[in-house]
């Protein structure tokens, strides 16, 4: 992320975006934060999220570290946002990894049937 807030697209990585997400609490957040209209504070979410404000908090860092959030901030709290297109390259590498793998079982599944 720059330091302006903004994330550029081309430097989100899948395997950081599938880690940042792999914490089911993390996944929950980014979710709330996606659900509001607009921006969201970390103590906008601590009001609906059973967790505190300062987890929240670390959490964001995470997920903007990852590219799916950014922030900007207005005093002393920051704004933060879901990245429009960030979850591409997670899915990206999930729908080819799942292509590949059905190539694989359908030839397996052919190769048993012949036997």
């Amino acid at each position: 992320m720059s330091d302006t807030g903004t994330v550029d697209a081309g430097t989100i990585d899948a395997g950081t975006v599938l880690a940042a997400l792999a914490d089911p609490t993390r996944r929950e957040v980014l979710a709330a934060v996606a659900a509001r209209a607009g921006t969201a504070t970390a103590t906008e979410l601590a009001l609906e999220l059973p967790i505190t404000r300062q987890a929240i908090t670390k959490h964001l860092t995470v997920l903007a570290e990852a590219g799916l959030v950014t922030s900007v901030r207005h005093g002393r709290e920051a704004r933060y946002r879901v990245v429009a297109g960030s979850l591409r390259p997670a899915a990206d590498w999930i729908a080819h990894t799942e292509a590949s793998w059905g190539r694989r079982v359908d030839r397996l599944q052919r190769h048993l049937a012949d036997r």
